[in-house]
């Protein structure tokens, strides 16, 4: 019977044509299908190779400093929201982007942390700070680039709305809510689906680690409901900035 070491992915020639073939791929239907620049998909493509591989160089040292431990997660977070601010169309959008990011992750990495859930040890909070701050990342993008997407479609209802009396903010808030709710929609189908549709990396990563299936489930759950939290109060708040006009769009 095979061990661990038996599933994992070895390096080779095999692993690069695939995955070389595996984004060319991607690129061709993105671009044949007008789906948008197949040149963006490429770009991700090979930085994710890049990136990776410094941080593969790199982790071994922080892993070993708590210091350089806490300097990884906030360049994690400051990555997020330049991502973020970036997605949501202007450079000034840094400070409100990076707000709305913590609102959602500072509470569950507090609450997991000090509760004892996760061990404050380096090796536990890299990747649960990295899967919840990548997360409420993506939750506080598609939020925002919603919002403001609503707005700008149903401007006239937002004008209708201020006529009858609504102050700009509700008025606001009534058009670009429900629209930017949706990016929850994610983080919920696999939450309900874990188990039956997917195996999520956290629970493939700890059972390759050589846990057991009820630690890996249980590791799972707390990362998916970690997820579901951040990610809902980071759509909020970037809901209420959007209204409140701190997050824009440049004329």
């Amino acid at each position: 019977m095979g061990g661990v070491n038996d599933a994992a992915i070895t390096f080779g020639p095999a692993l690069v044509a695939v995955l070389v073939l595996l984004a060319l791929a991607a690129t061709a239907v993105v671009q044949a299908g007008g789906l948008g620049r197949g040149r963006d998909v490429l770009v991700a493509a090979v930085r994710a190779v890049a990136q990776l591989a410094l941080v593969s160089f790199v982790i071994t040292a922080v892993l070993r400093s708590a210091p350089l431990t806490g300097l990884f997660v906030l360049l994690m977070f400051g990555i997020a929201a330049v991502t973020s601010a970036r997605r949501a169309g202007r450079w000034a959008n840094l400070p409100w982007t990076a707000l709305a990011i913590a609102a959602g992750v500072v509470p569950v990495l507090a609450l997991v942390l000090g509760a004892g859930v996760v061990p404050p040890k380096p090796i536990a909070v890299v990747p649960i700070a990295g899967i919840v701050i990548g997360g409420a990342m993506t939750a506080t993008s598609q939020a925002a680039r919603r919002a403001l997407d609503e707005l700008k479609a149903r401007h006239g209802e937002y004008e209708a709305a201020l006529a009858l009396g609504f102050l700009p903010r509700p008025a606001a808030l009534e058009i670009c809510r429900p629209s930017a709710g949706h990016a929850l929609i994610p983080a919920l189908d696999q939450t309900r689906t874990v188990g039956l549709v997917t195996l999520p990396g956290a629970y493939v990563g700890v059972l390759l680690g050589g846990a057991g299936p009820v630690e890996a489930g249980l590791t799972q759950v707390l990362v998916l409901i970690g997820l579901l939290a951040a990610e809902a109060v980071s759509i909020l708040v970037t809901v209420q900035f959007v209204a409140a006009g701190k997050l824009s769009r440049a004329a």
